[in-house]
């Protein structure tokens, strides 16, 4: 058997040559108590499942409900599986594929936000461009001494590696993000 085909465990395997894995945000209403965020990322980890970005809050204090919002990829199959899989676990209340819930309502992706926090080390002309850009990013410089910045960004996930990515030349030191925050659109809640 090729290599490249050889059972690793993983459902992407089973992929036809012509599928492509699609990046997909789930949100997922569970029980704020101790354990769950583990019982949720073990079935993505025990099935091979990759995991792009992860955000957990408490979002209903009265309720004690936490919102997990998990960006994944893969094929339509077996992103039906992983929700279907979720959806088994007793402390979790609603799976929704917020990408899926968008395209019905005839947008292209769900509003997705990130934070970043970006240090920046630098002097002289590299200094002045960072802080060039960073105003152009709209980012917020939170601290500051003669020797480096750290800029504060939020935005799409493709305005933050960009930034970091125009950054790198200029004296990127170190850069911390929160992952992915999304909602959709509308006046319906999850």
């Amino acid at each position: 058997m090729n290599a490249q085909l050889q059972p690793t465990g993983s459902a992407y395997f089973i992929a036809k040559e012509t599928e492509k894995p699609v990046s997909h945000t789930l949100s997922v209403l569970v029980d704020n108590e101790p354990g769950v965020l583990a019982r949720v990322i073990g079935l993505f980890s025990g099935r091979g499942y990759n995991i792009e970005s992860l955000t957990v809050s408490e979002t209903e204090h009265e309720k004690h409900l936490s919102r997990i919002t998990v960006v994944t990829s893969g094929l339509p199959h077996v992103l039906d599986q992983i929700k279907a899989q979720l959806e088994r676990i007793v402390p979790v209340h609603r799976v929704v594929d917020l990408t899926v819930v968008a395209a019905e309502r005839g947008h292209e992706k769900p509003l997705e936000r990130e934070l970043a926090l970006v240090k920046v080390a630098g002097a002289g002309d590299h200094r002045v461009e960072a802080l060039r850009l960073a105003d152009a990013f709209r980012a917020t410089v939170i601290d500051a001494n003669t020797e480096h910045f750290i800029f504060e960004i939020t935005g799409r996930t493709s305005k933050i590696e960009q930034f970091i990515a125009i950054m790198k030349p200029l004296g990127l030191v170190e850069v911390c993000r929160t992952g992915v925050a999304a909602l959709n659109r509308g006046p319906e809640g999850m």
